[in-house]
């Protein structure tokens, strides 16, 4: 095929058109009325942008006072409007505080859902309460399920919320409890009692449970007590603000082996203390793939920052109930599949069993092992070991037996023994 352009000089026409696209957008902004307000409008102090109309379908409105105070701004371009076609996710970044809290800080942004999955929530609703798909939702959310824990109803029950979302595929009473105590979007948050909440805020922490629990996972693990989860910082309307970790764990991918070796250290590490802790509560990724963490740019702490599809099984539970095979070690399924970062698990097995492998499956298999595939990407966060330690082999092995293990109950001492190799080379190359 006839090239009319050198290599080099077709980079520069691209670069030449990627100039003259941002000089178009530019100048777009510039003559557009809409474009220019929305530029130099704070739009994060409107309560209609925060979708704050639509509570108590929402998620909180702990934060609304900084929000509506104007002390939340977008960075940069998530000003402009016009790019939210691009962002699907809803996440955006902003600068929130103010000088005399010692200046501003930089924040995370999440609606917790795409616009698509936030507009079937407000048909939901409504069906559910008038049977067409508009409504006034502050007048539909008292006739949903989320409003049947209204008035004077004592506990949060699992037989009320059982599997709404991964959260609570199978909650016990002792999780419930420690959700409705460390609830942040209410005032009188340290009790366990339902009846402590007012009912708007009982139908928004339920409408959370439902649609997305993420904020109520980062509550009730929170990062200060030492949970490799990103800080929850509070809502208003359909606005959640979390802390800003680091650049995701992707930007690392071809970091030098040093950091590397750090980083997947503290991955078997976070696997390890979600599966085994003193609070005998086992919490399973059930999304692992290189976006969902993040990595502090000063202390290099990995950190979870997409915690939607994490389920938590109360190990204390089981024990007590002692369900059939309960006391037998489980080994996941070895997923050799053609799409990025999938997951072979069973729910109700991760729900009935006291000892299970998946959380060191999930992180050698989509994180470390060469069966990870990433954005066309293959061979893992430890791609392109020294040649001492590819000649070695022991660093093969172990990750190859961690993700597709050979041995019966070969991943638990894969696993093991990973972590320890992992920070013994971590000491050795400091």
């Amino acid at each position: 095929m006839w090239r009319l352009v050198p290599p080099k000089l077709g980079r520069l026409s691209r670069s030449l058109k990627l100039a003259a696209l941002g000089s178009l957008l530019v100048l777009m902004v510039l003559h557009s009325p809409s474009l220019l307000a929305s530029w130099q409008r704070n739009e994060l102090a409107d309560r209609r942008f925060l979708q704050l109309n639509k509570c108590p379908a929402c998620f909180g409105t702990s934060w609304c006072r900084r929000f509506l105070n104007g002390q939340v701004v977008f960075e940069a371009w998530g000003r402009l409007r016009l790019l939210d076609f691009l962002n699907v996710k809803n996440v955006y970044f902003a600068q929130s505080g103010e000088p005399r809290e010692g200046g501003r800080r930089r924040v995370v942004l999440k609606r917790l859902g795409s616009q698509r999955e936030l507009a079937q929530l407000d048909q939901s609703i409504c069906k559910r309460a008038t049977g067409r798909p508009r409504c006034d939702l502050l007048q539909a959310m008292p006739r949903t399920e989320f409003a049947r824990l209204n008035g004077d109803v004592r506990l949060l029950t699992p037989e009320a919320v059982e599997g709404w979302s991964d959260l609570v595929h199978c909650p016990s009473q002792r999780l419930l409890d420690r959700l409705v105590r460390r609830y942040a979007e209410t005032k009188d948050s340290g009790s366990f009692l339902l009846r402590n909440l007012k009912d708007s805020e009982r139908m928004q922490l339920l409408l959370t449970l439902a649609f997305n629990p993420e904020p109520l996972v980062l509550q009730s693990f929170p990062s200060d007590e030492g949970w490799p989860f990103a800080k929850y910082l509070g809502a208003c309307g359909r606005m959640v603000a979390v802390n800003y970790v680091g650049e995701e764990l992707w930007s690392y991918f071809n970091a030098p082996w040093e950091k590397r070796v750090d980083l997947a250290w503290q991955l078997m590490e976070i696997a390890e203390q979600l599966t085994n802790n003193d609070f005998e509560f086992a919490l399973y990724l059930l999304d692992v793939s290189f976006d969902n963490f993040a990595v502090g740019p000063r202390d290099g702490k990995v950190i979870i920052v997409d915690a939607e599809n994490v389920l938590v099984a109360d190990k204390r539970l089981i024990r007590q109930n002692k369900p059939e095979n309960w006391d037998v070690w489980y080994e996941s399924k070895f997923d050799d599949c053609d799409k990025e970062a999938c997951l072979s698990f069973s729910k109700e097995i991760l729900c009935a069993r006291a000892t299970v492998d998946h959380n060191y499956y999930a992180v050698c298999q989509n994180l470390l092992s060469r069966h990870a595939t990433w954005r066309g990407t293959s061979g893992g966060l430890l791609h392109d070991p020294p040649s001492e330690i590819a000649k070695d082999g022991r660093l093969e092995a172990l990750l190859d037996e961690c993700a597709n293990p050979k041995k019966r109950y070969g991943r638990f001492q894969a696993a093991k023994e990973l972590r320890e190799y992992l920070a013994q080379l971590s000491n050795n190359v400091r």
